[in-house]
């Protein structure tokens, strides 16, 4: 397909599993080719015990392949992810081509590490609000800041993902997908 938007999601030992499968599930449904790429290309427990299988590993991808990058929270998924020289090289490289970032819950965080939110309006999970440092904080649910969206937590989960479709099909899109799964918005 031409138009086929691809979306990398980050899978990283102890991410959070609602954000993880929430985003690949609605993106998929929206039409987007999404690619999970483990920072370990092996078997990756998230923080609830349950097991997911990334398409491939972090070496396996490059930053001019895509369309978003999306990063869960969870931890110690998010510790992981900001330990990660790899994964903040590929934020900003996406970051100065332009290109959507989205980080949710606790993520926002590795998005600090590699120096793209400040001066941003931002939301996080509340436990790292006060770790957020020189952002314009904001308690909705979610923000978007030109290239950035960001979301609160697993409850925001579904909202995050149809602004992410939004974003890269549109409007009419959103609602093409939530006449399936009928989420509150």
């Amino acid at each position: 397909m031409q138009n086929m938007k691809k979306v990398l999601v980050v899978l990283a030992p102890g991410f959070e599993e609602i954000e993880t499968i929430t985003s690949v599930d609605i993106l998929r449904r929206a039409g987007a080719r999404v690619t999970l790429a483990g920072i370990e290309n092996s078997l990756m427990e998230g923080s609830r015990g349950i097991n997911i299988m990334p398409d491939c590993g972090f070496d396996e991808i490059d930053s001019n392949s895509f369309d978003l990058i999306v990063l869960p929270g969870g931890q110690p998924g998010t510790t992981n992810l900001q330990n990660d020289s790899r994964v903040k090289k590929i934020v900003c490289e996406m970051d100065d081509a332009g290109k959507t970032i989205a980080a949710i819950c606790a993520a926002p965080l590795v998005l600090q590490s590699a120096g793209i939110i400040k001066g941003r309006r931002v939301t996080s999970h509340p436990s790292v609000r006060e770790k957020l440092k020189d952002v314009k904080y904001s308690e909705k649910r979610v923000e978007v800041d030109g290239n950035v969206i960001t979301s609160q937590s697993p409850g925001t989960a579904m909202e995050f993902s149809l602004q992410l479709i939004e974003v890269l099909f549109g409007q009419e899109r959103v609602e093409v997908v939530n006449k399936g799964v009928l989420a509150k918005r």
